[in-house]
């Protein structure tokens, strides 16, 4: 994989020595990837502290557009990419869409044209216009190490199939993460 300065590290140092959740997307360009990773952006670093737990978002465009995502979406965690999508091949992650229309993101707030419309609108106004990825490229999430061991995959069967959120993060020992906009109301 490759970080945000360009320097490539090898896919196994992300998770070798201590737990990761790896949550591989789409492209950048993508809505449903940027509303995901936009919540992924609200688990607070000492939730991951506490489990000593790694969270990690891989892409598969040039390392150019980590920071612009970051900065578009307010996530802080490791972010890298895959550009030749070597791992999302060795993996055997889907490319193309599967037309299950039972599967629903919780992550994602946009109806599929308005959605659309604003990943056609980033990508024409980005200073390089690409795709920032393959678009069929389909992603996932899983939860791995230290060491050989996988604890969880999730390969998505299309762009709304992200496994949800506190899914991962319970599978993973982490605390949960109200993503609501709503304030919790406590019965005394």
């Amino acid at each position: 994989v490759v970080d945000a300065s360009g320097r490539s590290i090898p896919f196994k140092a992300l998770y070798g020595e201590q737990k990761a959740i790896v949550v591989f997307v789409r492209n950048f360009l993508c809505y449903t990837c940027k509303e995901y990773v936009e919540d992924l952006a609200k688990v607070p670093k000492a939730f991951l502290q506490e489990a000593n737990v790694r969270l990690i978002v891989i892409g598969q465009s040039s390392y150019h557009h980590i920071k612009p995502f970051c900065s578009l979406t307010g996530y802080t965690h490791e972010m890298y990419v895959d550009p030749q999508r070597e791992i999302y091949k060795a993996l055997g992650m889907k490319r193309g869409e599967s037309n299950n229309v039972s599967v629903r993101s919780p992550h994602v707030k946009s109806n599929m044209l308005l959605g659309s419309i604003k990943s056609v609108w980033r990508a024409m106004t980005s200073p390089a216009f690409d795709f920032q990825g393959d678009p069929a490229q389909q992603g996932g999430a899983l939860i791995l190490g230290p060491g050989n061991e996988v604890h969880f995959l999730h390969f998505d069967k299309n762009r709304l199939d992200h496994i949800p959120i506190n899914t991962v993060l319970q599978l993973a020992g982490v605390k949960m993460v109200n993503f609501t906009n709503q304030h919790q109301i406590i019965d005394l």
